[in-house]
């Protein structure tokens, strides 16, 4: 079986354009939730504002690439890297978690749920992909057993993505041990 790094395709947030007779000379623009609100001023119009618009969304994304990534967004990146890696493999549902504050994600076997940890919204898009994978693979194998390692193996940035997330626990002030992707295997937490 071939495996492609191909990423998957992101989310695209909505983006709305306010005229703002504050502003005279400069657009601006920020995140809102899931969306992107550029400020234009009244005398901009046509492609000059089209074209304003597209580069201001452009820097912003390029800036924060997955703060804007919704729960339906990691559903389909779930589903892109179940297919891709873990022949087909399905979470009967995955979202973001504010909880998740000592682990990057878990996963409840008995009700295919997985969780990630907010914290891993401003990750690159490789290291999420990583612990999307690792939970996908505990839906196939429960336990850290050499079948699950080698299920995990075949994302091939895993190794690249575990030596990031020891990196940015640490800048975290995390304690030492956290951070660790974990599985609720039912009721009970597991170490990683």
């Amino acid at each position: 079986m071939t495996y492609t790094t191909e990423p998957p395709t992101l989310f695209q947030p909505d983006v709305e354009v306010r005229v703002s007779p504050r502003r005279k000379k400069t657009a601006g623009a920020h995140w809102e939730g899931d969306r992107i609100i550029v400020m234009v001023p009244p005398h901009l119009r046509g492609i000059d504002r089209d074209r304003m618009v597209a580069n201001l969304v452009k820097r912003l994304e390029h800036h924060r690439p997955n703060l804007h990534a919704s729960d339906a967004a990691l559903q389909q990146r779930a589903t892109m890297l179940g297919d891709r890696y873990l022949d087909g493999i399905r979470a009967s549902s995955i979202r973001w978690s504010r909880t998740q504050n000592k682990r990057w994600g878990s996963c409840t076997l008995f009700t295919k749920e997985i969780r990630i940890s907010e914290r891993l919204r401003v990750a690159p898009d490789w290291v999420l992909d990583a612990v999307i994978i690792h939970e996908l693979a505990h839906l196939i194998e429960p336990d850290h057993s050499p079948r699950f390692r080698a299920l995990e193996r075949r994302y091939p940035k895993h190794a690249e993505a575990d030596l990031f997330l020891e990196g940015y626990s640490l800048g975290l002030n995390m304690p030492p041990g956290a951070g660790a992707v974990d599985d609720d295997l039912g009721n009970e937490p597991r170490g990683a």
